[in-house]
């Protein structure tokens, strides 16, 4: 029988935690996060670019998404927004897909095979005077998201989002 301790522990080990406060108010990095004219300037690594054959940012809403890496893959990824709580928290699911929407395994996509076609990340946003402190966390090992390059892709991404927040709150001053 596994105590909660054990439970706890195999929870943080196999999942992928990234926390970052950024100088920005809570209610414009949350804005980031489900207005699609934000989300197309920074949801992609850099050298890549990302474009949205759909977007419906609510809850039972759902996105279908093409990241294209500099090399000219397609990495398609179908979301459903699970949870919404305005500006406090946001819940979504991704699986790999194809151009078409249809849902495929990983190793079809040419990602690596163990690669989970399905993750959930939940994204929370918390007050810290004028700055956000937010989580990251998503369902998937982060040795595997780390070797597969999904861990640096989510860092890069983030970087993005913060230059641009922090770009947008100084010319809103």
């Amino acid at each position: 029988m596994t105590n909660k301790n054990e439970l706890f522990a195999t929870v943080q080990e196999q999942d992928t935690f990234i926390s970052r406060t950024i100088n920005a108010p809570r209610a414009l990095v949350f804005k980031a996060w489900t207005d699609p004219e934000h989300l197309k300037h920074w949801f992609a690594p850099r050298g890549c670019s990302l474009h949205f054959t759909a977007i419906d940012v609510r809850p039972g809403g759902g996105f279908h998404s093409c990241i294209r890496t500099p090399d000219l893959k397609d990495c398609w990824c179908k979301g459903t927004y699970l949870e919404i709580v305005a500006p406090e928290k946001i819940v979504f699911r991704m699986a790999v897909s194809d151009e078409h929407g249809n849902l495929i395994s990983s190793a079809e996509a040419g990602m690596a095979p163990d690669w989970p076609e399905e993750t959930t990340v939940t994204v929370t946003f918390a007050e810290e005077g004028e700055k956000t402190k937010f989580t990251l966390h998503q369902t998937v090992a982060e040795t595997l998201a780390k070797r597969t390059g999904a861990y640096p892709s989510w860092l890069d991404m983030l970087d993005i989002l913060e230059a641009q927040l922090q770009q947008h709150s100084g010319t809103s001053r």
